[in-house]
């Protein structure tokens, strides 16, 4: 056993290993429980013989209800308002609406239906992309090779794409060239999913607006570009940090513990191929 002497001899403390890389520490390890939805961050430290499970359905009630706020706050302008109220003044103006837009639905997994859930109610059209085309009981999902046909039709994208290797950097300077002026750009996901580069080049032009609760770098650091773009609302990662979350998780966790010793399949599994 070592310890450490770094701060008696000048040097510096080593810094904190994360839980999650003592995984492969544990040999009797079955079965790897999340309780966020995505796993991308932790894929690598799960060991071979190991089975990783998500927690898909715990999050989406809070991360739709977020996704739906920051796109309407951003759309009839509140930060506006707020800022207004701060300096006592009365702004009036013309503010866009969500009636009648049509929002692209980028990814359709459980939170994109949440979302479309609480965007039906506000009278937009909804298209949906995802790696695979399928037909849903709310329409039809078109695949993700076919997102340079879709893009230009949409005023709202809401991107709620894990991260993989194939969505790394998904919305690159290509894909944003596609979108009609005015659109607003709601990431949900993953910072990592957009090309950040490209994004604040196009919102410097202020072509484009965003609504963000994930940037790439994360947490967005004191100075970073993205705090001063024009036309862009930011919000920390806190998607489902609500008190939804908490019998959310448990039920999952309860549906689990029940499986594992009985032999069932466990629900949320991923595959855990390392990037």
């Amino acid at each position: 056993m070592s310890s450490w002497r770094g701060s008696r001899q000048g040097g510096r403390r080593p810094p904190p290993c994360p839980r999650r890389c003592l995984l492969p520490r544990l040999p009797r390890l079955r079965v790897v429980q999340s309780l966020s939805a995505g796993v991308d961050a932790l894929v690598k430290y799960v060991p071979s013989g190991a089975v990783l499970c998500n927690a898909t359905g715990v999050h989406d009630a809070s991360t739709a209800e977020l996704a739906v706020s920051l796109t309407l706050a951003s759309l009839r302008c509140i930060p506006d308002f707020v800022r207004a109220e701060d300096a006592e003044e009365w702004r009036t103006g013309f503010r866009p609406a969500l009636a009648d837009r049509t929002v692209l639905l980028l990814g359709y997994g459980s939170i994109a239906a949440a979302v479309e859930d609480r965007l039906t109610p506000c009278e937009c059209a909804i298209l949906r992309v995802a790696r695979t085309a399928r037909t849903t009981a709310r329409g039809a999902v078109h695949a993700l090779v076919d997102l340079p046909e879709f893009l230009p039709l949409a005023d709202i994208v809401v991107i709620t794409v894990p991260l993989t290797q194939d969505t790394h950097g998904l919305i690159d300077a290509g894909l944003l060239a596609l979108m009609q002026d005015g659109v607003l750009l709601v990431n949900v996901a993953r910072g990592a999913a957009v090309d950040t580069d490209a994004f604040l080049a196009e919102l410097g032009t202020g072509r484009l607006s965003a609504a963000l609760y994930v940037t790439d770098p994360e947490s967005l650091p004191a100075g970073h570009p993205f705090w001063h773009a024009p036309n862009t609302l930011i919000s920390p990662h806190v998607g489902g940090q609500s008190p939804a979350f908490e019998p959310r998780a448990l039920r999952l966790i309860r549906t689990q513990v029940l499986r594992h010793p009985a032999g069932e399949r466990l629900e949320n599994i991923v595959p855990t191929r390392k990037p």
